[in-house]
Order: C-alpha cells, then sequence, then structure tokens
C-alpha cells in the first residue's frame, strides 16, 4: 500500500478528528488520510453480512427443495391452481371464476379506503427530501466556501444525485453509483464530502470554484462577464422553475452569469 513519507523517510500523517492518521496515496496520486480502525471495523462488519445473507440464502434454498423435488417450476401458477381447487371445495354454490370476481372487488374496496394515506405518505417524503436535501445545499459550509454560485443553483446542478434510503442521506456519482468517503474507507460519504467529489468530477468545476477565473456572484477577482449571458438575480427568481433550471445549467457550464 503506496503511504507517503517525508524526505527523512518518515511516515507522513494528518490528523482527521483527533487522530494523526497515515496519508494514503491512490491509483490516481490522489492523497487522503487512511483510517485503518475504521477500514478493519468495516471489514468485519461486512464479512458479518455476507455470512447472513449465505445463511438465509441455504436457508431458502433448503424450503424450495421438496417443490423443486416435485417438480414445480412455475409458482405462480401452482398457488393459482390450489386457490380454483379450494373454490371449488368450498361449495358455495360460486364458480372459481366468480370468486376471483369477490376477492377482487375486495382489494379494490380496501385500496381505494387507503389511497389517500398512500398520497399523504408520498407528500411527506416530498417535504423530507426537500428539507434534509435542500437544507444541507442551504448550510453547506463547502458552498459557502468554495463554491461561487448559489446555493439554490447548486442544488439545481447537483441535487438530483441525492436520495434519501431509510432516513439517510445517499450521494451517488455519474453513474449512478454510491459514493464512497476517501477518508473512511469502506463508508459513504457524507453530504459535504460527496458534494466536493462530485464538484470536482465535474468537467467545468473552474468555471463554479471561486477563485478559479469564474465571474458573477461570490465569485473572487475582476472581470466582467466575458461574453458570458448575464441574468440578474431579479430576473432569474422571476422565472419559472424549468427556465431557472436551464439558466443554472449555463452558469454550471460557464456560459451564464447570475448577478446581483
Amino acid at each position: 500500500m503506496p503511504f507517503k513519507y517525508d524526505a527523512e523517510g518518515n511516515l507522513v500523517t494528518q490528523e482527521v478528528n483527533g487522530k494523526k492518521l497515515p496519508v494514503f496515496i491512490n491509483a490516481e496520486s490522489r492523497e487522503s488520510p487512511f483510517d485503518a480502525d475504521g477500514t478493519v471495523a468495516t471489514i468485519s462488519r461486512l464479512n458479518g453480512e455476507a455470512k447472513s445473507h449465505r445463511e438465509r440464502a441455504e436457508a431458502a434454498e433448503t424450503a424450495l427443495k421438496p417443490f423443486k423435488d416435485a417438480g414445480i417450476e412455475d409458482p405462480a401458477a401452482a398457488v393459482k391452481a390450489l386457490n380454483t381447487v379450494k373454490n371449488l371445495n368450498d361449495k358455495n354454490l360460486i364458480d372459481a371464476g366468480e370468486v376471483d370476481k369477490i376477492k377482487q372487488a375486495a382489494i379494490d374496496s380496501v385500496k381505494k379506503e387507503y389511497e389517500p394515506f398512500v398520497a399523504k405518505s408520498k407528500d411527506l417524503e416530498t417535504q423530507l427530501y426537500s428539507e434534509k436535501i435542500g437544507g444541507a445545499f442551504a448550510r453547506s459550509k463547502f458552498i459557502t466556501d468554495k463554491v461561487a454560485i448559489p446555493a439554490d443553483m447548486v442544488q439545481a446542478a447537483f441535487g438530483s444525485r441525492f436520495k434519501i434510503v431509510d432516513g439517510k442521506t445517499v450521494a451517488l456519482d455519474a453513474n449512478g453509483q454510491q459514493i464512497f468517503s476517501r477518508v473512511k474507507h469502506g463508508e459513504p460519504a457524507d453530504f459535504e464530502e460527496a458534494l466536493e467529489i462530485m464538484i470536482d468530477q465535474y468537467p467545468n468545476r473552474d468555471s463554479i470554484l471561486k477563485g478559479t477565473g469564474a465571474s458573477g456572484s461570490g465569485a473572487q477577482g475582476g472581470g466582467g462577464s466575458g461574453g458570458k449571458r448575464t441574468v440578474t438575480r431579479t430576473q432569474f427568481d422571476a422565472m419559472p422553475p424549468d427556465q431557472q433550471r436551464a439558466v443554472s445549467l449555463e452558469a454550471g457550464k460557464g456560459t451564464a452569469v447570475i448577478v446581483d
């Protein structure tokens, strides 16, 4: 494992959360602190999860073996046949087709009763996303310190790559794969680190980072719009959402500037 050493041959360390961690150089020549204890703990946890998955798979195979030995290849067809036989044996003077209609009517009635609750649940999920993800962008120290465009524009460009899974924020890269931490190896990246990684991988990152030649509200350095499309904050706020997204994407590409 390629760790970094100083000119005297001593291992270079970096302090993270009160711990001195050795600096690791990855295949892309990027340097990051290596948390050995965290990595060992993660490996141990993943091994335990793998064992649990294997045991459940073996249990499922054991439970399904009698069906396989009996030559049942289509479980859905087998269940339908058993239900049909049961209906015929009920001797309710109703044929199997009528019983199925009655069952479907009952299911439809229950679905209709609970549809408002499902809609309310989806609305609450939307509110949770807005608060958790939108709030994270609005409170981001990385955006405040390093990014030259407003937080709402950063959210318009990168917000769709953050999801909420089991109440936790999950970040995805451009290929839809979960983004993992460069410091806590094997652990998911938190919001701030994930956003920094996304922008670092963004082809036009220099146009939206402070101090890299970007212009517009919040950027360091002088110079006009340089031939870029200029939109005032008042104009931007008056635009419909689809036009705001378009302007935000242009600003992310460095072809537009939003000024106060």
